[in-house]
């Protein structure tokens, strides 16, 4: 049985799993049970053979109002020794990073289905997933700008491998919004849609196209996609080589080849 959670829903159809975050009252706001709840669920669905992508949504009016303002109420407590207090808020960033990073790390796609509003830890939270979709209404902003800090959870490392530079800068620099139609110009949005029904109509059955395919040359593609990322065209080709050397399915070659030949789609195991 899948798991629960206080501030997600989780739904799974047809090998595709649907994560909503799940405060419609409080915008969606991350509040501290959503970001651990975050890490456990994409953890749990890394682990769950039966599910071959995943849906990013947000339930209500909003997608992300970003942080929950609630989680700086309390300061960071402890000793009264200023490194000792710097050290524990570095663990806790780094604990939040690692939050986030387990959608990135999630061994099988992940689809941002976004509308309305993507704030601050919004965006820290889509640029962990593999594409995005969003509403025309949809706007974006690195938000943390505007409350005198500088993002600490991955924003400022992800977007520019996904967008311009000179964009990231001028969004980190001044949180404007970006609107819907420029995100979609500069490549963070994949596709545009008209409202929140038909997007995640569409976006679901893009992940259930994903979710026929081979499960093994998916993840292994979405391995090879992160680490071609951050290592270079040699090291990304050695590594590929060594991949497919041990988990190259030819059972699924096989299925997959007979379905071409066919014209009938394949069956692969989980």
């Amino acid at each position: 049985m899948p798991p629960t959670f206080d501030t997600l829903e989780l739904n799974i159809e047809q090998q595709v799993a649907t994560v909503s975050l799940n405060r419609p009252d409080k915008a969606n706001a991350m509040n501290a049970p959503m970001w651990e709840e975050l890490q456990a669920c994409f953890e749990w669905l890394d682990e769950e053979p039966t599910v071959r992508a995943v849906v990013l949504a947000g339930n209500g009016r909003h997608f992300c109002a970003g942080l929950d303002l609630g989680m700086f109420a309390n300061g960071v407590a402890g000793s009264e020794d200023p490194a000792r207090r710097a050290e524990q808020l570095r663990r806790t960033i780094l604990r939040l990073q690692d939050n986030l990073s387990a959608i990135e790390n999630c061994r099988v796609p992940v689809l941002a289905a976004i509308h309305n509003t993507c704030i601050g830890g919004g965006v820290d939270m889509t640029c962990c997933a593999d594409m995005r979709y969003a509403t025309r209404d949809a706007f974006f902003s690195i938000r943390e700008i505007d409350i005198g800090m500088t993002a600490d959870v991955g924003t400022l490392q992800r977007l520019p491998r996904i967008i311009p530079d000179g964009v990231v800068r001028e969004l980190a620099y001044t949180g404007r919004n970006m609107g819907a139609e420029e995100a979609h110009q500069v490549g963070f949005i994949n596709r545009l849609f008209d409202d929140r029904e038909t997007l995640l109509r569409e976006v679901t059955l893009i992940a259930r196209a994903i979710a026929s395919k081979s499960p093994l040359a998916v993840r292994g593609s979405k391995e090879m996609l992160l680490y071609a990322r951050d290592h270079s065209v040699a090291e990304g080709l050695n590594y590929i080589a060594t991949w497919n050397a041990g988990m190259m399915s030819q059972a699924d070659l096989q299925a997959g080849m007979i379905a071409q030949a066919e014209q009938k789609p394949a069956v692969y195991e989980d």
